[in-house]
């Protein structure tokens, strides 16, 4: 699915969007809104990492249970 550094790129890039828009939130005084867009991003990043660990799973099933 994602190439070998790619993942963390995006993770990277995911979490420094949500932190921008966390702090222009939190500065005009929506601290409730800037939370849940917080949420958000972790639930983004979240199914991300879930996404991969479960293609490494497949992965790993298909070289232990090979049946040839």
């Amino acid at each position: 699915m994602f190439t070998d550094a790619s993942i963390l790129f995006q993770i990277a890039g995911i979490g420094i969007i949500v932190a921008l828009i966390h702090t222009i939130l939190k500065q005009m005084g929506k601290e409730e809104i800037a939370q849940f867009a917080t949420l958000i991003g972790f639930i983004i990043v979240l199914v991300l990492v879930i996404n991969g660990l479960s293609d490494l799973f497949q992965q790993i099933k298909s070289v232990f249970l090979y049946q040839g």
